[in-house]
């Protein structure tokens, strides 16, 4: 059983136009939506996607074998200073 949604409280407007209006209802009617939650998936789907490619690292074979045995390597001092810091700070998206 899923659990249920809170309910939205924040508003997003924007302007579109009648053409644009009229895709996106055609396209939300086909998954069973309406046009506000359409467009809010559709929105989160690529504000993920974008985040995602900013957290992505593409390199070649030899690259990426420095970077395993780096990764596999004894932590150095600096680098568990600079994580305690990293996991001390604050995020948006941080539970409280």
């Amino acid at each position: 059983m899923s659990k249920p949604q809170a309910t939205a409280d924040v508003n997003i407007h924007l302007r579109a136009r009648p053409q644009d209006r009229v895709l996106i209802d055609r396209a939300a009617e086909l998954v069973g939506a309406n046009r506000s939650q359409f467009m809010l998936a559709s929105a989160i789907k690529e504000a993920k996607a974008v985040l995602l490619d900013q957290t992505s690292v593409y390199m070649d074979a030899p690259a990426f074998r420095k970077t395993l045995d780096w990764m596999d390597a004894p932590v150095t001092p600096e680098e568990a200073e600079g994580m305690k810091r990293l996991m001390a700070a604050r995020t948006d998206w941080s539970r409280d």
